[in-house]
């Protein structure tokens, strides 16, 4: 077993002969929270062994000696799954064709988006909990394997009436290529139910490729689905491949769809009815054989109902929909949900933690839960951290209002009852919450102690409303140098 990395923390392996980018990459990688490691060539990496644990690579395709493609064929044939990101100048159709059918995660043409390389390393390291996750199950004695039997497809926890309806329609649509659309609150797990509606179909073993159209400006959303040939607009340096080209033969997830711009909505009809799309800047038309899970927290059919959402790319979306209930409709799932997180943040943390108290149990279940599983996985990881001599203590809303999941921070107004906010309250209500954050986080957004933990969303999330509300952290991250 390699010493490269601890089985607890996540590690991220840098690979390019350019110090000066290698650097750059590991001060950004740093920032995020992950340890890292940096080699200048592949030689060197294989020289160290592979990582023990959950990790991913980044790397370039033009190393010397062993190129990038050929070390992702050289850890295909020893069975090393590691999930891998290449970042290279050269972003050639041929050869990002191969990386991708070879299973790489995401290829980036330098110079990179700093968000683009960050949703990039999450979902690599996301990828790789998943297969450390599997190689830990199929050793397990059965005794052990007993004991995880309400952890269904794709970590989804419980055994509710509510989640297996869920389920079941997943293991209906699988093995279709019907679009789905998948809806429910913020932080239910949609994306969850999009992975293994992936993982149980016939196109399992080609891409997985997800998209937050919220984190993207729209001015770069198109680019971003259909990609673009250099010189298409200013700034378009060189050739990008969209998510409907890497997707091709596999699944493509498509995260908050309500926030695709009016503008942009006919061509993604197109796509959906024909299979066929034209990158930006290009006359020459692309065909793929694209599956599409969408989702979303929106209501869709008052957005139709206000102009602000195409009826007949609705209608399109929503061939097969599945409803993912809020965590407060399954409440009988939140202790295997309890259970199933402090387990996990205690083998990530490296802590020894007491069982929790009967009367802890019942004032998490009792609580209405507003952020839903990721405020509950949020709200265990937090005590996990502080848990003293493994006793677990969980922050929630005091009293009688804990089920109130409107409840206001202290010092701001309440509502009448009956009242409704206009969009420009809730706007400066959302403003004042996140500017918040930032000042507890010192503007930092990235990692533990991050702004984006702590609001309990994803950091590219965050980006994505600081700059429509006009806010800016006061800590920025470094950006990646080619």
């Amino acid at each position: 077993m390699s010493d490269m990395m601890n089985e607890d923390h996540p590690v991220v392996m840098v690979i390019d002969d350019d110090p000066s980018v290698r650097e750059s990459l590991a001060l950004f990688v740093r920032s995020m929270g992950p340890h890292v490691e940096t080699f200048g060539s592949a030689q060197e990496f294989l020289t160290r062994g592979l990582p023990a644990g959950p990790g991913c690579l980044v790397l370039d395709v033009t190393l010397p000696g062993l190129s990038g493609l050929d070390l992702q064929q050289e850890l295909a044939r020893i069975n090393a799954q590691i999930p891998t990101i290449f970042i290279s100048g050269q972003a050639d159709v041929p050869t990002t064709v191969r990386a991708m059918k070879g299973g790489a995660v995401e290829f980036l043409t330098k110079p990179c988006r700093d968000e683009d390389l960050l949703n990039a390393i999450e979902d690599a390291i996301r990828r790789s909990r998943q297969l450390e996750q599997r190689r830990r199950e199929h050793e397990m004695t059965p005794p052990e394997a007993e004991c995880r039997s309400d952890i269904s497809v794709s970590e989804v926890v419980g055994h509710s009436e509510a989640i297996r309806r869920v389920l079941k329609a997943v293991d209906t649509v699988a093995p279709t290529d019907s679009t789905v659309l998948i809806t429910g609150e913020t932080g239910t797990g949609k994306e969850l139910i999009a992975r293994a509606i992936h993982n149980r179909s016939r196109r399992r073993s080609r891409p997985f490729i997800a998209l937050n159209c919220a984190a993207i400006p729209s001015a770069l959303l198109e680019s971003e689905l259909f990609g673009h040939e250099k010189g298409a607009f200013t700034g378009a340096l060189a050739r990008r491949i969209g998510r409907f080209e890497l997707a091709d033969g596999g699944t493509l997830f498509l995260d908050e769809v309500g926030d695709i711009p009016p503008e942009l909505q006919p061509k993604l009809l197109r796509v959906l009815q024909e299979q066929q799309f034209e990158r930006l800047g290009s006359m020459h038309t692309i065909r793929v054989g694209v599956r599409l899970v969408a989702a979303t927290n929106a209501d869709l059919p008052k957005m139709m109902a206000d102009k602000r959402f195409r009826s007949d790319l609705y209608y399109r979306l929503n061939v097969f929909p599945i409803v993912v209930p809020p965590l407060r409709d399954r409440r009988e799932d939140i202790p295997a949900l309890v259970d199933h997180f402090v387990r996990m943040y205690a083998h990530r943390l490296n802590r020894r933690v007491e069982p929790l108290s009967s009367s802890a149990l019942k004032a998490l279940t009792e609580y209405d839960w507003p952020g839903n599983v990721r405020e509950l996985a949020n709200v265990i990881e937090r005590a996990t951290i502080t848990a003293g001599a493994g006793d677990l203590h969980f922050e929630l809303p005091p009293g009688d209002d804990r089920n109130d999941a409107t409840r206001p921070a202290a010092g701001s107004a309440i509502p009448s009852p009956g009242e409704i906010l206009s969009a420009a309250e809730m706007r400066h209500q959302e403003r004042e919450n996140i500017a918040a954050a930032l000042r507890r986080t010192r503007g930092r957004i990235y990692g533990e102690g991050g702004a984006a933990k702590l609001l309990g969303i994803k950091p590219t999330t965050l980006l994505s409303r600081l700059a429509k509300l006009g806010l800016k952290p006061t800590r920025q991250v470094p950006t990646v140098r080619q």
